[in-house]
């Protein structure tokens, strides 16, 4: 070989050697971008986690001290009755709007379990309507039968966002129309399908780009208005259901996301409708949580249920009085998140002095505990705050009575 060779080779060498440097640059760009979003959303989980708990019992005193308005009310049909009947509306409102705040920020269970898809759609459009412009019609089509599938809400929860999120902002503010569509189809070998269609009358997607869309960071928004993660998720989502997914574009007319994702044939059982009356008693009641707002509209609700209440508003403080007489008390009630000693931690101490003693545990919000690891430890009832007099009292008759 000639040095003019050997120097021809060497520099095609350096070229290739050039190229992959830029190559791992780029992909360590990608990584970092992915770990810096994945840090973001930790801590949006966390942040989401935090004011869910404070939100919740804020909603809890709310809701409390307007069913005491419905209960001392003269006139049960006036105005003012009315009035705050639409307040108990709204704090409902509200409490689902934590719920899927919450949903959408943190990883839910990934177990798939039989789930009916109609209602989840139902409630994320009605969250799009208090979030999108006033100048975005939504139209919508949903089949009253019941759809469903092998998943977990939150994923669908996710798809839906992700879906009518695009459309919304394909339209950037003007007038437009959100169409959403679900139904079951019957694919030509006899399977049936769940078909949700979403559309807009936005600028469509050029063609350009139109191969790159499920791209993870593909993104053709400004910084700050998206991280090119949503179209990418629904994609996966959906392959992993043993779906499909596509996408029909028109540049300045607009664009159709058509989901389809295999049904199973399974009936869910309709859940338990609570009784129009509200069950009451004359048990005594531990109270424990340090929300002393909240303590006293459930002091005041319990006792016009015919209960004896006795109220603490910190652990050690109702650990030492029941303490000195644990048989007088036939049910506690505390909260999970209180300072020194958690509810769960309470729960533990009380059920060494009396292991039969019913525990009703509350909390707003809590990563650490939910129904089934509550029960794993002794707890009879859990129940997430805010929650109305009807259920609070129905949990309480539940817990006392061994049913």
């Amino acid at each position: 070989m000639t040095d003019k060779e050997k120097i021809h080779a060497l520099e095609e060498q350096l070229r290739k050697s050039e190229e992959k440097y830029r190559a791992l640059e780029v992909e360590r760009e990608t990584l970092e971008k992915q770990l810096r979003q994945a840090q973001k959303m930790e801590s949006i989980g966390t942040l989401a986690g935090g004011i869910a708990h404070d939100f919740n019992n804020i909603l809890g005193i709310i809701l409390g001290y307007a069913e005491l308005v419905l209960l001392e009310a003269p006139d049960k049909n006036g105005a003012l009755n009315q009035t705050v009947e639409q307040l108990i509306q709204a704090v409902d409102r509200a409490k689902k709007l934590v719920k899927q705040i919450l949903t959408f920020s943190r990883e839910g269970d990934d177990t798939p379990k039989p789930l009916a898809v109609n209602p989840i759609v139902k409630e994320v459009l009605e969250m799009m309507r208090s979030t999108l412009p006033t100048t975005i019609n939504i139209q919508h089509y949903i089949q009253k039968e019941s759809l469903t599938l092998l998943g977990n809400p939150t994923e669908i929860h996710q798809i839906m966002m992700n879906l009518c999120t695009n459309a919304a902002h394909a339209m950037q503010g003007k007038a437009g129309i959100l169409r959403v569509e679900l139904e079951e189809i019957e694919s030509p070998s006899g399977l049936s399908y769940l078909r949700l269609t979403v559309s807009d009358t936005g600028e469509g997607i050029p063609p350009d780009i139109l191969d790159r869309v499920f791209d993870p960071y593909f993104t053709t928004k400004k910084p700050g208005e998206g991280t090119g993660l949503g179209l990418a998720l629904v994609h996966g989502i959906v392959k992993r259901y043993g779906g499909d997914i596509k996408i029909d574009t028109e540049p300045g007319k607009g664009t159709t996301v058509t989901v389809k994702i295999p049904l199973i044939d399974v009936e869910l059982k309709p859940k338990e409708v609570l009784r129009h009356d509200i069950p009451t008693g004359n048990e005594t009641i531990l109270l424990v949580d340090d929300e002393e707002a909240l303590l006293g509209s459930f002091q005041k609700i319990l006792e016009q249920m015919n209960y004896t209440v006795i109220t603490v508003d910190n652990s050690p403080g109702a650990l030492e009085i029941f303490q000195k007489t644990p048989s007088r008390f036939h049910l506690a009630i505390c909260d999970m998140t209180m300072p020194q000693m958690t509810g769960i931690q309470l729960a533990g101490e009380l059920l060494k002095l009396r292991p039969n003693l019913p525990i009703i545990l509350c909390t707003g919000f809590s990563e650490f505990i939910d129904s089934k690891k509550a029960k794993a430890v002794g707890i009879k009832e859990f129940l997430m705050k805010p929650f109305s007099k009807r259920v609070l009292a129905v949990t309480i008759r539940r817990a006392l009575d061994g049913k």
